[in-house]
């Protein structure tokens, strides 16, 4: 016969153990989100995304006090009188197969080819930008990349060209500062134009360890000295600095950041970072004619992790908008990318609050376009520039 004096501990016993597990479970969880979060602005440049890293991010700390409050009211302090706690089945389900309930993208995007775009925001769309126009990571295998061509003859001429017409007086000057400081994270990137390579079919095949993306910074920089805007443009050959540490390309990021950061501790002037790079996308998608003249579109690009995100994206707007007003066309727009998308949202931009990365065309276009295009944008930066220094002295 039971006795119903033993029957109400024991029924009392394992309710209090099944709601001592869930919030063990709870525990375990929240608190390894919070980690994640405080420890993210020093791993997130080498922490490659993963299924836990997704899913735990996706909710706050708060979430374990708001259950830790069933038990002990004190702990009702610690959250928002309107939070609302994740569905343990929300968790659950993200944990095991990487399905966000809220976003039904997450369904298809590691299943379908170039889907994950979409893990990607439009903040500012340009004259024909939309999801299926916007810019890709070019990171082939490294021993793809084996070339070292020279620059073809005709496009040399214009090149060199374009130097002379860059050696200009400007009104203003930073003086011996050299205020910006240009890189190439994917220095390997190039344009068949460049490489005498007119009409090749496979866009995988635009790299080059001497005739490439480097070209555009240096050209960069001269305009912008020309505009008395003093600045570095750093050539690394990223592919050897890769070989001799044994990382593939998808490590380029981490590589560039110590480059960057060996140069910040060098020069204490510098105040903006701009990483060039080339789009993948074919000539009628990166090219605009704007007053008889022939361009490279450029896009800007940043990364939605980076704590400073707000101050870049202020940078960035102004910036289009500006491209927007004196080159309609010019510009494809400023996209941002989450950390679900590739170098975890990042793209080094947490080093300076005024830190952009730049597509500049596509494997098709020509010095002549390119050319345009940087002093255009040369020209753009360097009144945004003089006009921000101009409220700082104030």
């Amino acid at each position: 016969m039971k006795n119903k004096f033993t029957e109400k501990p024991k029924k009392l016993f394992w309710i209090l153990s099944y709601k001592s597990l869930i919030i063990a479970i709870l525990f375990v969880l929240l608190t390894s989100a919070a980690i994640f979060t405080v420890t993210y602005s020093t791993l997130q440049h080498t922490l490659r995304s993963n299924v836990v890293y997704q899913a735990l991010s996706n909710y706050k700390a708060q979430s374990l006090f708001y259950f830790m409050h069933t038990e002990n009211h004190h702990f009702s302090h610690a959250f928002e009188e309107d939070f609302s706690p994740p569905p343990l089945s929300s968790v659950a389900l993200q944990l095991a197969t990487n399905i966000r309930v809220a976003d039904t993208r997450s369904l298809f995007g590691s299943e379908l080819p170039g889907f994950s775009i979409f893990d990607s925001h439009i903040l500012l769309a340009g004259e024909g930008t939309d999801y299926t126009t916007i810019p890709h990571e070019s990171a082939p295998p490294l021993e793809s990349i084996s070339g070292e061509r020279d620059l073809d003859p005709a496009e040399s001429k214009t090149y060199e060209e374009s130097k002379k017409q860059s050696q200009t007086q400007a009104k203003q000057s930073t003086g011996d500062k050299k205020v910006v400081y240009i890189y190439h994270t994917h220095s390997w990137e190039s344009y068949f134009p460049l490489l005498g390579m007119q009409g090749e079919a496979n866009e995988n095949k635009a790299v080059d360890n001497k005739t490439n993306i480097t070209l555009v910074g240096q050209m960069l920089g001269m305009e912008l000295k020309a505009d008395g805007i003093g600045s570095e443009v750093d050539t690394t050959n990223m592919t050897q600095k890769l070989n001799e540490k044994g990382w593939g390309t998808g490590r380029a990021y981490a590589m560039s950041r110590s480059v960057v950061e060996t140069a910040l501790q060098q020069n204490k002037d510098v105040d903006y970072l701009i990483d060039i790079h080339r789009d993948s996308l074919r000539q009628e998608k990166t090219t605009a004619a704007i007053n008889g003249k022939s361009y490279a579109k450029m896009m800007i690009v940043l990364g939605e992790a980076n704590p400073k995100f707000d101050e870049n994206v202020k940078m960035a707007k102004a910036i289009h908008e500006k491209l927007e007003e004196k080159y309609p066309g010019l510009s494809r727009g400023v996209l941002s990318k989450k950390k679900t998308s590739g170098n975890n949202g990042l793209y080094n931009q947490d080093l300076s609050d005024r830190s952009i990365l730049i597509e500049v065309g596509g494997v098709d276009n020509n010095m002549e376009e390119l050319t345009n295009t940087v002093k255009a944008f040369s020209d753009v930066f360097s009144e945004y520039y003089w006009q921000a220094e101009k409220v700082n002295a104030q």
